[in-house]
């Protein structure tokens, strides 16, 4: 089935401990357009903390958000500003996150019982910088969670002038569940969101939530403006080379591509590069050996791209056995 989709109309989600600048990099060798967001950042570590750690990224990376985790207004404010001195191309405001670590932080998901809040946030980031300000958010929170509340608490924030929303598609349960049973257990209505859409004309709707084929994102394009992949975009990772339809590099040229990224980084551990790439030949010959050789090696090879190139040849002997068996 060939089914065109316009790349700039979806996203990669913000996903801790996964798309660090490492993933990024390797998936914008997948995917020239999609639109990436880092992992959460607390306003207290971009006031404090290393910020070349925290915020350095690779220009290819571009167009790439900042994703801010808080809830106070100045420190927001002040956080933006820093993202758009370190030229980020906008900043995200978590409202969706339901870990006990954020919650005790006045954080994520729980800023959806404070609606007014939010907005106040937003407000504040919007005053201090020129770069896009948007929200991603959940439908709800434990009982806060009828469609009246969700589009209630949309149309509080947009009152700032806020008009970009990403919304995944289940409410939050704070207590109960665990973020992994969170993004499982609360029930999908993505009817909510295209509801959301057909009442808000004028706002930049996208989906999230769910999604795990071209398929199901040129669904949902239909009655939204955008869509984010999670988890199905970072476990099949060769899902964004076919979403750009001409698929930008071969899955070998790709591990040459990151060897040489590797190579590059040279104060890097390679394991914090490869660990990313584990699915990448998903469902193709070798796919076992690539997983195998890396899981079992990396600790063997410190720095450098030695280890994916090495990796490679172990698919190449691996898909050579499967021509010959098939032959």
């Amino acid at each position: 089935m060939n089914i065109s989709i316009d790349n700039r109309k979806v996203s990669v989600a913000p996903m801790m401990d996964w798309t660090d600048r490492h993933c990024r990099y390797f998936h914008r060798l997948l995917n020239a357009d999609v639109l990436l967001y880092t992992e959460m950042v607390t306003t207290g570590a971009v006031l404090h903390g290393d910020l070349n750690k925290l915020l350095g990224f690779d220009p290819a990376e571009q167009p790439l958000i900042l994703q801010l985790g808080g809830g106070d207004p100045v420190d927001l404010a002040k956080s933006a500003v820093i993202a758009q001195e370190w030229g980020y191309s906008g900043v995200n405001l978590n409202v969706g996150c339901p870990s006990d670590r954020v919650q005790k932080g006045k954080m994520g998901a729980c800023l959806m019982k404070e609606p007014s809040l939010v907005a106040d946030c937003i407000a504040a980031m919007s005053a201090v910088v020129d770069i896009p300000v948007t929200v991603k958010t959940r439908l709800g929170v434990d009982e806060l969670d009828s469609y009246d509340y969700f589009r209630d608490f949309v149309a509080t924030v947009t009152a700032t002038g806020c008009r970009d929303f990403i919304v995944h598609a289940r409410k939050a349960l704070l207590s109960g569940l665990s973020p992994k049973q969170n993004r499982e257990i609360p029930p999908l209505r993505y009817a909510w969101v295209y509801r959301l859409k057909v009442e808000f004309p004028e706002l930049n709707i996208s989906l999230n939530g769910g999604v795990t084929d071209i398929q199901a994102i040129s669904t949902h394009l239909q009655h939204t403006d955008g869509v984010m992949l999670g988890r199905a975009a970072y476990k099949n990772p060769w899902l964004l080379a076919e979403l750009s339809g001409d698929n930008i590099l071969e899955r070998d040229a790709v591990v040459l591509a990151m060897a040489e990224y590797a190579d590059r980084l040279a104060d890097v551990p390679v394991k914090h590069i490869s660990r990313h790439m584990l699915g990448l030949y998903q469902g193709q010959s070798g796919a076992k050996q690539w997983r195998r050789f890396i899981s079992e090696n990396a600790y063997k090879y410190a720095n450098g791209g030695g280890l994916l190139r090495q990796a490679l040849e172990q698919v190449k002997i691996a898909r050579e056995k499967h021509r010959k068996v098939v032959a």
